[in-house]
């Protein structure tokens, strides 16, 4: 199996969940400074840390996925082809888990799922996305190809490439300079005002925009908002969210 689950860093978890829960999403796992919520493809991890920490606002790439060892040698296998990719077992800090590691320099984990299918409660059209920034997007498609994630064909590709995974989300390829790093975001297989609704009814500020192949709504980020000067100095930390409307294939 293999489902998209990143993990995000925040001070804010409160009002991630006012968030996630307007979009759809639905909280499975409640342990303190651990949370996660599923959407109808794909989970996302909270992990609360300190206000001001160096992980505050941002995002990890990160995957769920059955047999650990079975997963890892699947991977070094198929990366033995790329060359690009390695997968490694290692002690995390949360317990066992697969390192997989990229040519570019991007790491990411993927864990053995705790549960195993999505919260039938949670909007079935909502779908959570992981996207890797990379100055080789290259590189990074073979490994997302390497893990068994399913190439999906978009218009006007260029050089970005977007996946879906077996169990669950979709993740995403797009070039960028500078280090490697992963961002977060949502697609919607269904009519976008349905959630701009349930946003708008939930106190959220949200905006839309007409981009060329889809609307995208554009999500007040909880990390950048309501802090002194009214944002986040760190350029990590996006000032919006996005959810695109899910493009045909």
């Amino acid at each position: 199996m293999l489902r998209v689950r990143p993990v995000h860093f925040t001070s804010r978890q409160d009002v991630w969940e006012e968030l996630l829960t307007a979009l759809g999403m639905v909280k499975t796992v409640d342990e303190g400074p651990w949370q996660e919520f599923d959407s109808g493809a794909g989970r996302l991890a909270l992990h609360l840390v300190e206000a001001g920490a160096a992980d505050d606002g941002n995002t990890a790439l990160g995957v769920e996925v059955g047999d650990l060892a079975e997963f890892g040698r699947r991977t070094n296998l198929a990366a033995a082809e790329s060359g690009t990719t390695t997968a490694d077992i290692i002690a995390a800090d949360h317990g066992e888990s697969c390192r997989i590691s990229c040519t570019d320099g991007f790491s990411f984990l993927a864990d053995k799922a705790a549960h195993g299918a999505q919260c039938a409660d949670a909007d079935p059209a909502l779908a959570v996305v992981g996207v890797w920034f990379t100055p080789d997007p290259g590189a990074a498609t073979a490994t997302l190809q390497d893990i068994g994630a399913r190439f999906r064909p978009v218009p006007d590709a260029d050089e970005t490439a977007d996946f879906t995974a077996k169990n669950g989300g979709v993740l995403m390829v797009r070039p960028a300079s500078g280090r490697p790093r992963s961002g977060l975001g949502f697609e919607y297989d269904g009519d976008l005002r349905t959630v701009r609704d349930r946003l708008t009814a939930a106190g959220i500020a949200v905006s839309e925009t007409e981009e060329a192949f889809a609307r995208t709504l554009h999500v007040a980020n909880p990390d950048a908002v309501g802090r002194p000067g009214g944002a986040t100095s760190d350029a990590r930390v996006p000032p919006t969210l996005w959810v695109s409307q899910r493009l045909a294939e």
